[in-house]
């Protein structure tokens, strides 16, 4: 496996949650204070770890996800910035990725949803999570939903 950047370049709350998600396997960290971005509650993470496309580093990532028939659902909206977050990028440049859900890791492929099922799947998503809504009003990009499947 490629070298691992773990929160390089994240702040320390994510790096925080990120390191107890890891060192808890997924015990401590799997639901998270959204109240820390503008949320409400505690919604459920996963860890996303992509292939670095310019540097061939990994990098992993704690993200609110949601369940789908096959797989599981996340938002690329780094909080409405006009540019896609970077782990976005890579697995456009690469759709292997690892996840871990709670203790449970393993091998997936992800791809962008659209149409009718990105639409179902960002509902979904905003109802897990509402300021979703506010991060697509923020930007003139559309917000991807990226499907991971095993």
């Amino acid at each position: 496996m490629p070298e691992q950047r773990i929160g390089e370049g994240l702040p320390d709350w994510i790096k925080d949650h990120l390191q107890r998600y890891i060192d808890s396997d997924g015990e401590d960290g799997y639901l998270w204070d959204a109240a820390l971005a503008g949320g409400e509650g505690k919604v459920p993470t996963l860890l996303l770890t992509t292939t670095g496309r310019k540097s061939g580093l990994t990098l992993t990532l704690p993200l609110i996800f949601g369940k789908t028939e096959t797989g599981y659902c996340i938002i690329a909206s780094k909080g409405g910035a006009p540019a896609h977050p970077a782990w976005f990028l890579n697995l456009e440049a690469n759709a292997q990725v690892h996840l871990q859900v709670k203790a449970e890791k393993f091998n997936a492929t992800a791809r962008i949803a659209e149409g009718a099922e990105r639409e179902q799947l960002w509902q979904q998503m905003v109802e897990i999570y509402p300021p979703y809504t506010d991060y697509q009003a923020a930007t003139e990009r559309q917000i991807p939903v990226v499907v991971i499947e095993p």
